[in-house]
């Protein structure tokens, strides 16, 4: 399994209603140097309504000004059709951050 698809499996993972961090998805992937690596690997999401990349935010909850399906409006539309709040581009990581398991 290449880098991509170990972030792909990690991403689909993530529950409705929840979102993690670039830093997160590369730790649970295998190298928590690989956070870069994981803004390319979804920025080439080959499936984007199987791998929810909008559930994956940076380290301060903030949406990214360069969602690659639609802008960070899309990312926001899609966070909140799923109930996580958005205030000022950014979800709360206290009350929506994935746990990982």
């Amino acid at each position: 399994m290449n880098t991509f698809e170990k972030i792909y499996e990690v991403v689909r993972k993530i529950p409705y209603g929840k979102v993690a961090t670039y830093g997160q998805i590369a730790l649970l992937a295998g190298n928590p140097h690989w956070s870069q690596v994981v803004g390319y690997a979804l920025h080439s999401n080959p499936d984007p309504d199987g791998i929810p990349c909008y559930r994956v935010v940076n380290r301060f909850g903030a949406l990214s000004s360069a969602f690659a399906f639609g802008g960070i409006n899309r990312q926001q539309e899609l966070l909140e059709a799923e109930g996580i709040a958005v205030k000022d581009g950014k979800v709360d990581l206290k009350e929506y951050l994935w746990d990982g398991t």
